[in-house]
């Protein structure tokens, strides 16, 4: 039987909007994330590139509502958890992007991931339930507004299409490890054996017939 993990069930991960594309020459900020999933793990070596007019080198980094980085490029790769911004003069503030890493001590921590991109309807979509650094998961369940959508037996990605209104709301996903089993390994080689280093000599003595 594969052990639930009541006590970590992934973040609730929204889905709203289904944001329609921005008017032609509209000037905006984006805030684009590498691998394109959000929220971003940080074991996947994240890196963020923040789009929009103005002059070169003039990108202002918040990191949890707080300035970072004054000035600072228009890529970075990120080491720190958090959640970032980026700012360009004539083009104003992104959106902002969480990097998570979740609990150093508890490798059972969950995060729930969906593409970064926008989302209209029609499109397909893909929901991905992690463990802490990728480890193992024998089961997984996702839920929308609380409500149970699928089990998985085998793997943690859930596809939703053609994406409609109502896939709208709060995601979360639930997971399972299984029961920890012990493996022993025997060898199969035959038992070493070592030669003799000396010989020993063996006397033979041969009696004759006696006559008479």
């Amino acid at each position: 039987l594969g052990v639930p993990w009541g006590s970590h069930v992934g973040p609730t991960l929204p889905l709203a909007g289904w944001c329609p594309l921005s008017p032609t020459g509209a000037q905006t900020t984006q805030l684009l994330v590498e691998p394109p999933w959000r929220p971003a793990a940080l074991w996947d070596r994240v890196t963020l590139t923040c789009q929009g007019s103005g002059t070169a080198g003039a990108t202002t980094w918040y990191k949890d509502g707080q300035r970072w980085w004054q000035e600072g490029p228009d890529r970075l790769t990120v080491t720190e958890n958090g959640t970032y911004e980026c700012n360009r003069t004539g083009t104003g503030l992104s959106l902002p992007m969480r990097v998570l890493d979740g609990p150093t001590c508890s490798p059972d921590w969950l995060v729930l991931q969906v593409s970064a991109r926008a989302l209209l309807e029609g499109d397909t979509v893909t929901l991905r339930c992690r463990r802490w650094r990728d480890n193992a998961l024998s089961s997984v369940s996702f839920y929308h507004e609380e409500k149970k959508l699928q089990e998985l037996r085998d793997g943690t990605e859930l596809s939703l299409s053609p994406l409609q209104l109502q896939h709208s709301g709060c995601y979360s996903c639930r997971g399972w490890k299984s029961e920890s089993v012990t493996v022993t390994v025997h060898t199969n080689l035959p038992p070493l054996s070592f030669p003799e280093l000396f010989t020993v000599p063996v006397l033979e003595v041969h009696s004759e017939p006696t006559n008479g």
